[in-house]
């Protein structure tokens, strides 16, 4: 329903009209906001290539060759790109295998080889501070595996000090570590207990050339027809004069005897 009022000012004609009681004030319209964008997908870690960090680093020349000789590069490449974990390596100088004297990795079959590169590494990424908190977790598992194939760690003033039951050895330097692929320099060649902790059979020594006996013309080897060297008296050659001897003694008594009786 809708009222009207009109009233009368001065000759001026005001005219009011109110509106209706059940309107409602309009609400002004909702701002539109533009569409939210799509996050961003996470980067992706770059690619580290095991084979490049050693052959620049080190020199690490005999590890890498044994990584590759025994497919175990395969093995680590894999773990420190398509995995979560990351991996921790120890990798000795090539002066740490010169000083290999006994015992000595030529000695092992093909299998045993592949457990001791395997056994210089570990499953996960370790930094250097983490160290002091993993030597009181050990010994901890190696690639190669648990129980003699793990290795056991301790933090003296800073430095990591590693035991595999066989060989002692430390961290000297680090080669690379960022997450999730940690590169050491250990001072020797870690020997795990499960292989050289028993006697490993060793390699047969060559038979010896045999001796080459002299020519058959030498002097020193000629022999006469009768079957002994030359200038040498046959063993029963003093048998003979004594034999003759006799015999000349008998004939000489006969003779006398007949000379008596003429």
């Amino acid at each position: 329903m809708e009222l009207s009022v009109i009233f009368m000012f001065s000759g001026t004609l005001l005219f009011l009209a109110t509106s209706p009681t059940n309107a409602q004030a309009a609400s002004p319209p909702a701002p539109i906001l533009p569409p939210t964008p799509a996050p961003a997908p996470a980067p992706i870690p770059p690619y580290v290539n095991l084979t490049d960090l050693l052959s620049v680093a080190g020199p690490f020349h005999t590890f890498l060759n044994y990584l590759e000789s025994t497919k175990v590069i395969d093995t680590f490449q894999n773990q420190a790109n398509n995995t979560e974990e990351g991996i921790t390596i120890f990798v000795p100088k090539d002066s740490a295998f010169s000083s290999l004297k006994k015992p000595s990795l030529s000695n092992l079959t093909q299998d045993q080889l592949k457990q001791v590169i395997l056994f210089h590494a570990l499953p996960h990424y370790y930094s250097l501070s983490d160290f002091k908190n993993l030597s009181q977790l050990s010994p901890v598992s190696t690639f190669a595996g648990a129980g003699e194939f793990a290795l056991n760690f301790t933090d003296v003033s800073g430095t990591v000090h590693l035991d595999s039951g066989w060989s002692k050895t430390k961290v000297s330097s680090s080669v690379h570590s960022t997450d999730p692929v940690a590169i050491y320099q250990v001072d020797k060649v870690l020997l795990p207990e499960a292989i050289f902790g028993t006697d490993i059979p060793p390699t047969p020594a060559p038979t010896p050339a045999p001796e080459i006996s002299p020519a058959a013309d030498s002097p020193s080897s000629e022999l006469t027809r009768e079957g002994h060297a030359p200038g040498i008296a046959p063993p029963n050659s003093a048998y003979r004069i004594s034999n003759l001897g006799i015999w000349i003694q008998m004939v000489l008594a006969v003779s006398g005897v007949l000379v008596l009786f003429l």
